[in-house]
């Protein structure tokens, strides 16, 4: 919803501010007063492109801002998010400064943003429906995207899209399959042999530090020989040459042991027994362990059969590694990736097999999101038929055909199905009796295009009203602005009256702003802004002004549009219109 649109130096605008009604805003003004300097700037912080003749005489550059109210969950706020924006308090600063000469520049938030980046973002808030803009549904996606608004398909639309992706994935394993088929044969025939050379070592974590120790003994094994003889003779004598007589290290401490034992005075001496019997303990287990390590003693026949082990899974680092675990852990992924890349026939006919299934599934999808979709297109086209006719309009109407694409096998891949479904969808408008149907945008004035995208949102909102259990404008947060330019083209007395009402109908769900030449229409609205001419032209000085007007000078205002003077019966009319301008 637009809180405030300011604007400095566009056109004859020196300075403006516009705080319209969060429900209907008329703005009003006599020809050529610069009211559609009110709608460039609008497009200005709609991303739309900029042009420096449209900066005011003497003014270095011309500025515009727009203030949205944006829910936190909104598309308008993630988009802005997506581009390092953070709404303040809920609220999105749009602007765009144009100079009189060099480039343009767009902010978010008082962030430097890319223009498309900005059109993005108001897009999500405020659309523009004039003769300029022509349609904001003129895209065949884009009324596919308003008919399913309308429709309520979500569930349904989800649901295909499921399908869809699902499909869309499978098509492109098989595509790449096919495309790769050769070098995937051979990456998997690679992938086996390494696998099968592997598994013939058979290699086991740590092995090779193992064997190279083992090595590392026998190829030293004099030196160990003789360093472990030397060390068992000095704790254990006994332990070497077999003599019961001679004494080692473990004897001389057992000695020294029982001699403090022996001693029966008070003193340190139990304590210090203690303690040569624990180094005695260690020295013991110390013995064992230089024992055993005789009796490890490999011989050199073993060295061969290491060596070639060794070999063997150095081989295999040199190639996998660098070390045996990372070997291990390859040949492990290995044998999953064979799983992947097996394209033997009896895979690919599996893989296909899906594929069918999976575009049956897809296509059911399509076909209820399709009759979903009709369903809504005939009663969207009955409304804004019904619409029209209140909106000076008579015998005009507007036909929204869903056509199923049908299956041709010739075509083959995904047709008929795409991305959205399986449904061509366009809207065909009738601008008077006789006419032939022709696509929105291309059919009808300015004038007309805005009437019926008024019946389009006034139905479509509706629609909503009666989903949400008529909720009203603050059912789901900030509103949607639209703003309608020369809606009122060609449209007057009983008409007019129905023109405002209809807007004000549609401002019970969205902020409606209305550029209008007509009393009937202004009266309905819930603010009326007047943009006038000021300064002395001889010295062009010439200047628009926008201000609001209230009570009995909106009353003035709408007797101008009236009759274009203040005369009392001019002015009694006036409030009599104001007064009669109220939706039950």
């Amino acid at each position: 919803m637009l809180e405030e649109l300011e604007i400095r130096n566009l056109g004859p605008i020196r300075s403006a501010v516009l705080t319209p009604a969060p429900g209907m805003t008329a703005i009003t003004g006599e020809t050529g007063a610069g009211k559609s300097m009110l709608l460039n700037a609008i497009r200005l912080i709609s991303g739309a492109a900029a042009d420096a003749n449209r900066v005011s005489s003497g003014a270095d550059a011309a500025w515009a801002q727009g203030v949205f109210m944006a829910g936190p969950r909104s598309t308008a706020t993630a988009i802005a998010a997506e581009a390092g924006v953070e709404p303040e308090d809920g609220e999105l600063f749009l602007a765009r400064s144009v100079p009189a000469s060099g480039r343009s520049r767009a902010t978010a938030n008082g962030r430097s943003v890319p223009r498309s980046v900005l059109g993005r973002i108001a897009d999500e808030l405020v659309t523009v429906h004039g003769q300029a803009d022509q349609l904001r549904i003129a895209s065949a996606a884009r009324q596919r995207e308003f008919l399913d608004a309308v429709a309520g398909d979500q569930a349904e639309l989800a649901s295909y899209r499921q399908a869809w992706e699902a499909l869309a994935a499978m098509d492109e394993r098989l595509e790449k399959l096919a495309s790769q088929e050769s070098s995937i044969r051979q990456q998997a025939d690679y992938l086996r042999e390494s696998i099968e050379r592997i598994n013939r070592v058979d290699p086991q974590p740590g092995e090779d530090e193992d064997l190279k120790t083992r090595r590392s003994r026998i190829e030293n094994a004099a030196e160990i020989a003789q360093g472990v003889g030397g060390a068992l003779g000095a704790l254990d004598a006994s332990a070497v040459d077999g003599d019961p007589d001679a004494l080692g290290a473990s004897d001389l401490i057992t000695r020294a042991v029982q001699h403090l034992r022996a001693i029966h005075v008070e003193g340190p001496f139990s304590d210090l027994a203690d303690r040569l019997e624990s180094i005695g303990a260690d020295l013991s287990d110390v013995v064992f362990s230089l024992s055993r390590q005789i009796d490890m003693e490999e011989g050199v026949d073993d060295l061969d059969a290491i060596n070639g082990r060794i070999h063997e899974l150095d081989e295999l680092t040199r190639r996998w590694g660098p070390t045996l675990a990372d070997v291990i852990a390859w040949r492990d992924r290995a044998v999953l990736d064979v799983e992947d890349l097996d394209t033997s026939p009896e895979k690919l006919a599996e893989l296909r097999q899906e594929r069918r299934r999976l575009f049956e599934d897809a296509l059911e999808a399509a076909d209820r999101l399709s009759s979903v979709r009709r369903r809504a297109a005939g009663e969207l086209s009955s409304r804004v038929g019904e619409e029209l006719s209140s909106l000076a309009m008579s015998g005009a109407g507007l036909e929204i055909r869903v056509t199923p694409r049908e299956a041709d096998e010739a075509r083959g891949g995904t047709w008929p199905l795409d991305a959205s479904g399986r449904d061509d969808i366009a809207f065909l408008f009738t601008p008077f009796p006789g006419s032939p149907q022709l696509p929105m945008g291309r059919s009808a004035s300015g004038g007309e295009l805005s009437r019926l995208m008024l019946a389009l949102e006034l139905v479509a909102a509706e629609r909503r009203m009666a989903a949400d259990g008529d909720a009203g404008i603050d059912a789901d947060g900030p509103a949607m602005t639209f703003i309608f330019d020369e809606v009122d083209a060609g449209v007057g007395g009983k008409s007019a009256v129905e023109l405002g009402r209809r807007l004000a109908r549609l401002a019970r769900v969205a902020q409606v702003i209305v550029v209008t030449h007509l009393a009937q229409v202004a009266s309905w609205a819930d603010a009326q802004f007047v943009v006038s001419k000021g300064g002395d032209p001889s010295a062009d000085g010439v200047s628009t002004t926008v201000h609001e007007v209230r009570e009995e000078e909106r009353v003035a205002e709408i007797a101008r549009m009236l009759s274009g003077s203040e005369s009392e019966t001019s002015l009694d009319h006036a409030r009599e219109l104001l007064a009669e301008s109220r939706l039950d």
